[in-house]
């Protein structure tokens, strides 16, 4: 995950990773123990040829998983979103995680919601359904409405969740390190990495109010520009928030994978792509702060036409060099083909060693490496192979990889999944719609030369 926590008024607490105590030791043993024994029952079931030893192997970790808890569904479901990073069975096995959760009592949800805001159930809101509409691995999110009449979602973080997930981060990252000692698999994966990255991700999202923050400035910034009024954010209702409770907005719609539905109710299924990912690009290139979990749960088709992105709990963020480089890139592909621009800003990111060539010949080859893959239909837009190529083309120069581009890669991985079903041959990195407010003269005067028309809104 690319972020700044320094960046936020609030406080992210940041347990000492690397603390391995008593209580670390028994869950260790008790994690290496429900791995093994999940493995070995879907082996032994399952398990007596090559392939299907495979195949048992990946259910029984994953069945594991499940028993383990929301640490190691929040795992899973990392796999499942990184499919070219794992063996095919392990991450389609990990897909199971993206299943809500089972979800904790009503009673205790109101007690931490009365804890948080110091006041009563009551007093805080006119209507409070008990039976939560979803349950994910940290939180479970019920409907109400507050005390002045306003339809609402409330987010309430599951009970002791903190303490819970930092001493399985500390015992994942001890067996992480040493299945990396015994398994070529696992360095190669970077198994330790990965659970050094969980452990980012989670300590943010463990406060409530930096999520509530990130939504308020992605809801300001996609105002910014006056023209994203069919892409919504949830208000935050600021009043409700707490470290452990989020309050927002409800919205009422189906997700973006439910793709006959989602056909049957919009007239124009392909344009609704267009504007949600010419917002998200515009979140990326222009303002740095970016949705980054756009799965379908978090993508909404809204009874009244717009469609939504919830939840900000994992958010990227471009820095300035960072957003340079990726507007060079769809710059090079969208505009003028040029990619001098982009080795300029390779060079800026320390990418480019000084001996390997001016930017005329760092620029061809980058053309010739990225600009079928950028200039092609969404659904050939691979970000892993865009990432792949310059990490590949940075290493023969001795540089180090783009790790900025890897959540943003992930989510274009959704996108294109979107696009597949709802916008098949469309063409993200020739659609000038999308670079309206990126490059405004220049697709302006390349439109106008064209001749092309474009959406106004």
């Amino acid at each position: 995950m690319v972020g700044e926590a320094a960046a936020h008024p609030y406080e992210v607490i940041r347990p000492n990773l690397d603390t391995f105590r008593f209580s670390e030791v028994k869950r260790t043993v008790t994690i290496g123990t429900v791995l093994s024994s999940s493995i070995l029952k879907r082996v032994v079931r399952h398990g007596l040829r090559p392939a299907a030893r495979k195949r048992a192997v990946a259910d029984g970790m994953v069945d594991g998983f499940e028993h383990l808890g929301p640490l190691f569904v929040k795992l899973g479901q990392l796999i499942a979103s990184s499919p070219g990073t794992f063996p095919r069975e392990f991450a389609d096995a990990c897909l199971r995680c993206l299943d809500d959760m089972k979800p904790f009592p009503a009673a205790e949800a109101k007690a931490i919601i009365a804890a948080e805001l110091g006041k009563p159930i009551s007093e805080l809101f006119r209507e409070f359904d008990d039976v939560p509409l979803s349950a994910a691995s940290m939180a479970q999110v019920h409907g109400c409405v507050l005390a002045d009449g306003r339809p609402a979602v409330v987010k309430v973080q599951r009970p002791d969740i903190a303490r819970r997930m930092i001493v399985d981060l500390r015992a994942a990252l001890r067996l992480a390190q040493a299945m990396e000692k015994r398994s070529e698999n696992a360095r190669v994966a970077n198994a330790s990495g990965m659970v050094r990255d969980l452990y980012e991700a989670t300590v943010a999202e463990l406060n409530f109010l930096i999520e509530a923050d990130n939504q308020t400035r992605a809801r300001a910034n996609l105002a910014a520009f006056g023209d994203n009024t069919n892409v919504a954010v949830p208000e935050v209702y600021w009043d409700y928030c707490a470290p452990r409770v989020l309050c927002m907005e409800r919205m009422r719609g189906l997700p973006l994978d439910r793709f006959d539905d989602i056909r049957a109710a919009h007239p124009e299924p392909e344009l609704l792509i267009r504007r949600l990912v010419k917002a998200w690009m515009e979140s990326v290139a222009v303002h740095g702060l970016f949705h980054g979990d756009v799965h379908a749960g978090n993508l909404w088709l809204l009874d009244d036409g717009r469609v939504a992105m919830l939840d900000f709990g994992i958010v990227g963020r471009m820095e300035n060099e960072w957003r340079d480089f990726v507007r060079a890139l769809f710059y090079a592909s969208a505009i003028d083909n040029d990619f001098r621009p982009v080795a300029r800003a390779l060079r800026a990111l320390d990418l480019v060693s000084d001996d390997s060539g001016d930017d005329a010949t760092i620029g061809r080859q980058l053309a010739v490496a990225l600009g079928p893959v950028l200039s092609g239909s969404l659904d050939k837009l691979d970000l892993g192979v865009v990432s792949a190529r310059l990490l590949e083309f940075g290493k023969r120069r001795g540089a180090s990889g783009p790790q900025q581009l890897i959540l943003m890669g992930k989510q274009l991985g959704y996108f294109e999944r979107y696009a597949v079903a709802l916008a098949p041959g469309w063409k993200l990195g020739k659609d000038l719609y999308l670079f309206r407010n990126i490059f405004p003269d220049e697709v302006a005067a390349k439109a106008a030369e064209a001749g092309t028309g474009m959406p106004t809104d």
